[in-house]
C-alpha cells in the first residue's frame, strides 16, 4: 500500500477502543523443524489463511510474499497447489475500494501468482458490502456462485470443499438458504469419490481467542463428521490454533472427530488469546504466516509458516475415508498430537 495511505489508516485505528480483546502474548520462536516432517511424497499442497487485507498493517504484504514464494517453489517441484482464503479477505468493510485498494496492492498483485491459485471462501467484513457484491465481483468464478458462496473442487487426492458460514450466522440470510446450504453439504460429502476431505469456512466452531467458540457451526460439523470428512479449516480469530480430532460438543475422538485449525494470521491484526480450550493442541499467537498443508494419498501433513520463514507446529494424520495405513506409511503419517 501506499505509504500516506497507510500513515493515515494507523493513526485513524489508533484512535479506536481496545474493548476488551485479550492482549497479545507472543510465542516464543521454535527450533528448526525437519523437511521430512512438512512434505509428503506425490503430495498437492494447500496454503491456508484467513482476515487478510488491511490498510492498516504492512502483514498483507509480508504474507502476500510469503505465499508467492512458496507457490513459485511449488511450480519449479511441478507441485499442485491452491491457495484458500478463510474469510475475511478485505477490510475494514470488504468494500470495492478495500479490494482495490488493500487487497489488491498486496494479495492481488498481478506480480505475484496468488490471484490464479486462489479458491476463496466469504467472512462477516465482506457482508458488510451489499451481501458481498464487491467479494464476488472482485474472485468472480472462483469464489462460487454469488447466491450462495459455497462451492467444491478436487484437489489431487483430495475434496476440497468451500462453506459459507455467513449463511448460518447472519440474520440477512434465511432458514431456507441454511437448510439449502447443508443438504448440499450432505450431497457433496455422498457423492465425493475421494477419500480424504477438507472444507473451509470463516467463524470457527472451537477458538481459544476473542471471539470463542460459536455453536452455531455445530450443524455443519455433525454433518462434516457423519461424511467422514478429516479436516477443517477457519479463521475469524486472528492467531493460529490447532485441534485434536473432536466432536461438535468438544469431546476428543481420535477415531471419529473432526481435525481443525485456526489460521487468521493473514494481515489483519494480530490478537491474543484466553485460556486454551481443553483440545487445543497448539497455539501461536503475535505472529503473520499461514497454513501449508501436505495433501498426499490417505493422508496429509502440516506446518504454520510464518512471515520470517520459521517453521511452526509439524503434525499429520491419515485420512478418515482412507484405507488402513500400511507399515511404511504409519510412521510417516504419526497422527495427530498435542
Amino acid at each position: 500500500m501506499t505509504g500516506s495511505f497507510r500513515a493515515a489508516a494507523v493513526l485513524a485505528a489508533s484512535v479506536l477502543p481496545a474493548a476488551c480483546k485479550p492482549p497479545v502474548d507472543v510465542t516464543p520462536a521454535p527450533p528448526e523443524a525437519r523437511a521430512e516432517e512438512i512434505a509428503g511424497t506425490g503430495a498437492s499442497v494447500m496454503i491456508a489463511v484467513g482476515d487478510i487485507a488491511s490498510c492498516s498493517s504492512q502483514g498483507d504484504e509480508r504474507t502476500a510474499t510469503l505465499v508467492d514464494s512458496l507457490l513459485r517453489a511449488d511450480s519449479a517441484a511441478g507441485v499442485t497447489d491452491v491457495v484458500a482464503t478463510l474469510g475475511d479477505n478485505a477490510y475494514p468493510d470488504g468494500s470495492a475500494s478495500n479490494f482495490a485498494i488493500c487487497f489488491a496492492e498486496s494479495w492481488g498483485d498481478s506480480t505475484k501468482l496468488i490471484l490464479d491459485r486462489i479458491r476463496p471462501s466469504v467472512g462477516n467484513h465482506e457482508h458488510r458490502s451489499l451481501r458481498a457484491a464487491p467479494y464476488y465481483q472482485y474472485f468472480g468464478d472462483k469464489a462460487g456462485d454469488p447466491d450462495k458462496g459455497y462451492y467444491a473442487y478436487d484437489i489431487g487426492e483430495w475434496r476440497a470443499i468451500a462453506l459459507n458460514s455467513e449463511i448460518i450466522v447472519n440474520r440477512i440470510f434465511s432458514s431456507a438458504e441454511r437448510l439449502a446450504q447443508e443438504q448440499w453439504l450432505r450431497n457433496e460429502l455422498q457423492s465425493t469419490q475421494k477419500h480424504c476431505i477438507v472444507a473451509y469456512w470463516h467463524h470457527p466452531r472451537f477458538s481459544s481467542g476473542y471471539h470463542g467458540n460459536d455453536s452455531r457451526i455445530t450443524r455443519i460439523w455433525d454433518i462434516l463428521v457423519e461424511g467422514k470428512a478429516t479436516l477443517a479449516l477457519v479463521g475469524h480469530d486472528h492467531h493460529y490454533e490447532r485441534f485434536l480430532p473432536a466432536t461438535s460438543a468438544g469431546v476428543i475422538d481420535s477415531v471419529n472427530g473432526l481435525t481443525s485449525f485456526l489460521v487468521g494470521t493473514g494481515g489483519g491484526s494480530l490478537r491474543g488469546m484466553r485460556r486454551p480450550l481443553p483440545h487445543s493442541a497448539r497455539r501461536v499467537e503475535g505472529h503473520f504466516g499461514v497454513l501449508k498443508l501436505s495433501l498426499g494419498k490417505g493422508e496429509y501433513r502440516s506446518i504454520f509458516i510464518d512471515t520470517s520463514g520459521r517453521l511452526w507446529d509439524p503434525s499429520g494424520g491419515r485420512c478418515r475415508r482412507a484405507p488402513p495405513a500400511t507399515s511404511d506409511t504409519t510412521e510417516a503419517a504419526a497422527g495427530d498430537s498435542a
